[in-house]
């Protein structure tokens, strides 16, 4: 696996940028946050996430680890692969993408072409306790919000039938009632 590339920047666009290292160019997929951290630059020290498929070794590239540990977690959720996380961090910053997933604003990862209201809500059940954590914060239901209602708010948007995650809710509160909103929607999902 390769950390980093650091290298003369030989072409440099809003989606990839080619990089030379020793006389080898290596073409990279980067992100618009990336693109404006590197404009006007002649050199680089770019990190790496490589994807290795059947027909293809592609590097994707950023400015900083932050952006990639960023993408690496989003890369984990189910339906999110590499050219959308991509994409998500060309349409928003790392700060707004982590400060959407901790409040569990759907509608601002929804604003992102390709997400729709699943993938969005996936994400944030997904990584708003990976997040929270590295953040130093728990999971704090809103205000007003009970985190039974809260969880059913969340497995209803991706798509589950009302009643059903009823049920499954309850079973869960029953068996223990210590659960948080991320635990009672993942139990609920293995139960659906």
């Amino acid at each position: 696996m390769y950390e980093y590339i650091t290298g003369r920047i030989v072409e440099l666009t809003p989606a990839n940028l080619v990089i030379d290292n020793k006389g080898t160019g290596y073409f990279v997929n980067i992100s618009l946050n990336t693109y404006t951290t590197l404009s006007g630059r002649d050199e680089a020290k770019i990190f790496i996430h490589q994807v290795v498929r059947e027909d293809a070794h592609l590097f994707f590239g950023f400015a900083d680890t932050e952006e990639r540990e960023l993408f690496r977690l989003l890369i984990t959720v189910s339906g999110i692969g590499a050219n959308t996380a991509r994409m998500m961090l060309s349409s928003l910053s790392p700060a707004e993408i982590e400060k959407a997933i901790l409040e569990g604003n759907a509608d601002t990862l929804k604003s992102v072409k390709g997400i729709g209201l699943r993938s969005a809500q996936r994400v944030i059940v997904d990584l708003k306790n990976k997040l929270g954590k590295t953040a130093g914060e728990g999971i704090v239901s809103p205000a007003g919000t009970s985190v039974r209602d809260e969880a059913l708010s969340a497995l209803v948007a991706l798509g589950f039938q009302k009643a059903s995650v009823e049920k499954a809710i309850s079973r869960l509160l029953s068996e223990n009632d210590g659960h948080t909103v991320e635990s009672l929607v993942k139990n609920a999902l293995r139960r659906l």
